[in-house]
């Protein structure tokens, strides 16, 4: 079953009580049901027919959550989602009362929006009274003449939006709508982010070309990822060392969202393809795969020098488990984070930084086993570290005492002969061939070199 980055509604939205650059206007976080409660009782009339009421409050919404899903003020630094004046985006007054009417049908359709066929952001749908303003868009006093026609609010819709739309109905909720990991990405991460990162980048390199072209097919950081990120920071005044942290995340996004032109009526959009993921975005009771191995490795790594967190065997490593359960949540109490037992992006990012925090400071009397730790990053054709060197030192007392590998050089960069044996150890060890040396294929050629 394919997995998408696909749109949820918002817990609360962050609204700005005035224009964007106004610093004086004060930010308030709304549930979103109330927010669109506020907007509609703004803009409608309560005696407007029923079916032009819904076929306005739906535009409302796919307009609210085009600027959500998109992060339109976020990725140009702003710290809301949303302003309050319709110059900008929606009407909204703070603390105003709801008709009673409006109220009843945003809690009926608050987490339905619209969509073109083939795309998958809420469309941008733009809208004026369609008396003292007209746009491209839906006529509010328009939508009336319909509705008393007897135009239902998808046929309103379609009249003013093209007969391409579709309606997402009970799209589910969440109280994170940030895209940024937590962590920043570089040389040596993986994961469906830096496959959507490189995504990102070759579609901005058809209006930039000079950002080098990425293999978007992979899920790892490599040293051609690294480049084409130091060229865009390049171009658009960032530091151009290759991380993608926060302010390099946001710069990408609001590039990808211009050129793509997301908050446009007739958007070039993103489609399913755009979005695809290769795994699920958390790791679950039963899940399966090189992920959950990660998962694993991590936080039985931290465990060992944690009593708070057990350190418990399992059966099979690619299996989570009761016990990796068990752990998880152990995990999660220790460091503040909510106990769920699922590891979504911030127990992730916890993870890491504990990882990292652990190979900071490794206790004395374990030192002789640092060479056998795995660094944390996946090494890749092209990477250079002691990190490679010491993976390259495994690989040749595997090649002097097995004989079965076509041999290694000590020289700290992940060459074209260090790849080619490690994926005749992978086929060997049964894991994924891809000549990439992530904590699964760490340990078991560390493991494989003692036998």
């Amino acid at each position: 079953m394919a997995k998408y980055v696909t749109p949820r509604i918002p817990t609360n939205i962050i609204v700005h009580l005035g224009a964007p650059t106004d610093t004086t206007a004060k930010n308030i976080t709304v549930p979103f049901q109330e927010y669109i409660k506020n907007v509609a009782s703004s803009e409608l009339y309560p005696n407007w027919p029923t079916d032009a009421l819904k076929a306005n409050i739906l535009a409302e919404i796919s307009f609210a959550l085009n600027r959500v899903y998109n992060e339109w003020y976020p990725s140009r630094g702003y710290s809301f989602d949303i302003t309050s004046l319709a110059s900008y985006d929606q009407t909204f007054v703070e603390d105003r009362e709801f008709y009673e009417n409006i109220a009843q049908i945003v809690d009926s359709i608050f987490n339905n929006y619209i969509v073109r066929e083939g795309q998958i952001q809420p469309l941008f749908a733009q809208y004026c009274d369609g008396k003292n303003t007209t746009c491209e868009g839906l006529s509010q006093w328009g939508s009336v003449s319909l509705a008393k026609q007897g135009k239902s609010p998808d046929q309103i819709l379609k009249y003013y939006y093209g007969n391409d739309i579709e309606i997402v109905y009970n799209a589910p909720l969440t109280a994170d709508i940030s895209s940024y990991p937590g962590y920043p990405l570089r040389v040596g991460v993986a994961g469906n982010n830096v496959l959507l990162l490189k995504r990102q980048l070759n579609r901005i390199r058809k209006n930039y070309p000079a950002i080098t072209i990425n293999d978007d097919s992979s899920e790892y950081y490599t040293v051609e990822t690294e480049a084409s990120v130091k060229k865009f920071q390049e171009i658009f005044n960032l530091e151009p060392n290759g991380i993608v942290d926060k302010s390099t995340w946001y710069k990408i996004k609001y590039i990808y969202n211009s050129v793509k032109k997301i908050s446009d009526l007739n958007s070039e959009g993103i489609s399913l393809e755009d979005a695809e993921l290769l795994y699920n975005t958390e790791l679950k009771y039963l899940d399966q795969g090189i992920y959950v191995r990660l998962l694993h490795y991590l936080i039985r790594a931290i465990a060992y020098f944690d009593e708070e967190i057990p350190f418990l065997g399992r059966v099979n490593n690619s299996v989570f488990d009761e016990n990796t359960v068990k752990m998880v949540l152990a995990f999660q109490k220790k460091y503040g984070l909510p106990q769920t037992g699922v590891v979504d992006k911030y127990t992730w990012g916890k993870l890491i930084e504990a990882y990292d925090d652990l190979l900071n400071s490794i206790p004395s009397e374990y030192l002789q086993y640092e060479d056998e730790f795995f660094s944390g990053r996946n090494l890749t054709l092209g990477t250079r570290g002691d990190d490679v060197r010491r993976l390259q030192k495994l690989l040749l007392k595997i090649c002097r005492e097995k004989k079965n590998i076509p041999g290694v050089k000590v020289t700290g960069e992940y060459d074209a002969l260090t790849e080619q044996s490690v994926r005749v150890l992978q086929e060997l060890l049964n894991l994924p061939v891809n000549g990439i040396v992530g904590a699964a294929t760490w340990n078991d050629i560390l493991a494989y070199s003692k036998t």
